[in-house]
């Protein structure tokens, strides 16, 4: 008599177990992974991204599949990215425990091709939540979540940057146009009334689908200086008259010497004001700063720096630590970076800066939450 396969029948225990889901997040669909804490097939659903009250009912559909209880709780996850926080505080307002993880944590085969489809990744994704749910938590790493207040502070600052950035490029794009017709500008300030009067290498005017180009970047990079000092004068009343904490830590930065105002600003908003450090290692290791060692049998060495934190703030750091030497001089930092690497080539000499970052973004962590002044630091009067 040929065998039969039946979907198992779920016993009285599950009623009260925990449905676990898995996101896969698309801009179009979303994949979903569900189980029971229990050795189950999963359920793989696919339906439309940002759907709520389509989530709602899969996450009843699911209960009734395995079984549960309509109360059972549940637990989900998904990987932080493009979506960013709101399914999160959409999910806790549901009373759903979720956790967003860091892609870069998540552990994966070394083979050189695999499978990929957003089913598979989905049910990967689910072994990962029962194990985790099973108290293994170094499995992945898990991204804190900020408030919304907390998030919407660093806007202001990064769009700051973006704009710095677009500035930047529209210059270097109007001087590359010119150099590319034999053109040098030494300031562009009056480029409008000089447009007209430019000439080629030959001594020609320039031809008018170049010119049509230029006058649009010069319009491009007026708008993005207009905007540009539209933040730079909303930051500073902020800085003059809020009573917020984090505008706070900002001032007290900027107390410092070596500490400009963007930098204080980036430093409040992206690190000490909405994070919680139980130690200076974990400071080091957010801004990537934090040293790779490599150990294998009798070989030892050291990989550098992991360089997995805040990319931006990473640069920041290197930056203020030169600005450090120079405007610190007579500080301890200063004094052991002269010692142990000053005297020394090149390469010594960047590698020591990197060193000094680490332990500069320390220094001001410590300023920040304890008030204590980094040792022979001096302060601005």
């Amino acid at each position: 008599m040929p065998s039969v396969t039946t979907r198992p029948i779920m016993d009285d225990t599950l009623l009260d177990a925990t449905l676990l889901v898995a996101f896969d997040l698309g801009n179009t669909e979303w994949t979903l992974a569900c189980t029971p804490a229990l050795a189950a097939p999963p359920r793989v659903r696919t339906m439309p991204a940002r759907d709520l009250p389509r989530l709602v009912n899969e996450f009843a559909a699911a209960r009734r599949h395995f079984g549960l209880s309509p109360e059972a709780p549940i637990r989900t996850c998904y990987e932080a990215g493009r979506d960013g926080f709101w399914l999160h505080r959409a999910l806790a307002s549901h009373g759903i425990l979720n956790v967003i993880v860091d892609s870069a944590s998540i552990e994966g085969t070394r083979r050189a091709r695999q499978a990929k489809t957003d089913r598979l990744d989905a049910a990967a994704f689910l072994r990962l939540l029962l194990r985790y749910h099973a108290g293994e938590t170094r499995v992945w790493r898990v991204v804190r979540v900020p408030t919304v207040d907390e998030e919407d502070r660093r806007h202001p600052h990064r769009e700051l940057l973006r704009l710095t950035r677009e500035h930047t490029r529209s210059v270097n794009r109007l001087k590359g146009l010119l150099a590319g017709h034999g053109v040098r500008l030494t300031t562009l300030r009056h480029f409008p009334t000089q447009l007209p009067q430019l000439r080629q290498w030959d001594g020609t005017p320039l031809p008018p689908g170049v010119c049509a180009r230029l006058a649009t970047t010069w319009a491009r990079l007026v708008l993005v200086h207009t905007q540009r000092k539209t933040l730079v004068s909303a930051r500073q009343a902020l800085l003059n008259s809020s009573t917020d904490p984090a505008v706070a830590i900002v001032r007290q930065l900027l107390e410092l010497t070596g500490i400009g105002e963007v930098s204080a600003w980036l430093l409040a908003m992206e690190f000490f004001s909405w994070r919680r450090f139980k130690n200076r290692r974990e400071v080091g290791a957010l801004a990537g700063l934090a040293p790779i060692p490599r150990r294998s049998g009798d070989a030892k060495r050291d990989a550098g720096i992991s360089k997995a934190g805040n990319g931006a703030l990473r640069a920041l750091a290197v930056e203020l630590a030169w600005g450090w030497l120079r405007w610190q001089p007579k500080s301890a930092l200063s004094a052991w970076y002269r010692r142990r690497y000053a005297t020394g080539g090149a390469r010594l000499r960047r590698i020591g800066i990197v060193a000094l970052a680490r332990r500069l973004l320390i220094a001001l962590w410590r300023y920040v939450a304890q008030g204590q002044v980094p040792l022979g630091a001096t302060l601005k009067t």
